[in-house]
């Protein structure tokens, strides 16, 4: 009976996401318990449709203080799907999350098809599934993209036009630790052509010596990428800024506090007692 209940869900679920005449291909682990919670969040911002986006961001990063941090919460078996996720959340999918319900809730027809068609926006490059690495891996690559759709601005060139020059090929140089790559050969290739495409970019960060004094240009609602001196990698974080107490704080999932918190560091402290961390990449959604 449980079992003919979920499949009932998932009729459903799928029959939502038609947007535009296009059917997402959608996972949900607790599909009943998603869409609650998504039918509350969009219930209870309803009236925020006219609030700026970066104001908007915070109150729904607010929204989800506390909620479960899960590693990995996109890696599951089998072909890539749009995994909806509402109950726990590791950096990305909570900053895709937010960004994913702010444009649902301004949106002229707010509901669960909506977001769904905004998060695989977000998610996949051109907007479109087809297969793993159509996903926006690299951090840098899903700030590109999304400029692209218009969904933000990467503003860090305007803040600080400092060159970030980095060789981005650590998923194809580490395939054993990716669940879709150590055993498909084609992937590896795929992504690492993304990677070189990446790597020839102009890139640009705020180097984390300079975050305090530039403090003043970053905003409510930024979405923050913290840049990393690992070989091969962009950016090794994601959260959303905001100001508190006159200070430059960051809304995440946290792996260390096994939560979403606001970081009692500010941006500049958490920066500095990582030695890993090297700066920040800012994209402002619009």
């Amino acid at each position: 009976m449980k079992r003919i209940f979920s499949i009932i869900l998932l009729l459903i679920f799928t029959q939502c996401s038609n947007l535009n005449k296009t059917k997402v291909d959608t996972y949900s682990s607790s599909m009943n318990e998603d869409i609650k919670l998504l039918g509350n969040i969009l219930e209870q911002f309803a009236g925020e449709k006219g609030t700026p986006s970066g104001e908007l961001m915070v109150k729904i990063g607010n929204h989800f203080l506390g909620t479960p941090y899960i590693a990995n919460t996109l890696e599951i078996e089998g072909h890539e799907r749009l995994i909806i996720n509402l109950r726990e959340m590791d950096c990305t999918t909570f900053t895709e999350n937010c960004l994913a319900l702010v444009k649902t809730i301004k949106s002229n027809k707010p509901g669960t098809s909506q977001f769904i068609g905004e998060l695989t926006k977000i998610r996949y490059r051109n907007s479109k599934i087809k297969g793993y690495p159509s996903r926006l891996h690299y951090t840098t690559d899903w700030i590109f993209d999304n400029q692209q759709k218009n969904l933000l601005q990467n503003v860090t060139k305007e803040i600080a036009e400092i060159p970030y020059i980095k060789t981005i090929d650590f998923m194809s140089s580490h395939p054993d630790s990716y669940r879709h790559l150590k055993n498909n050969r084609n992937y590896v290739e795929e992504i690492a052509i993304i990677e070189k495409e990446i790597t020839h970019r102009q890139h640009y960060f705020i180097p984390k010596e300079k975050v305090f004094v530039l403090e003043d240009y970053l905003k409510d609602g930024d979405i923050v990428g913290l840049t990393t001196n690992i070989e091969g990698l962009d950016v090794s974080h994601m959260g959303i800024l905001t100001r508190y107490n006159n200070r430059i704080h960051m809304l995440h999932a946290s792996l260390a506090a096994k939560k979403v918190i606001l970081s009692e560091e500010t941006l500049e402290e958490y920066l500095n007692n990582r030695k890993s961390l090297t700066g920040i990449i800012v994209a402002r959604p619009l």
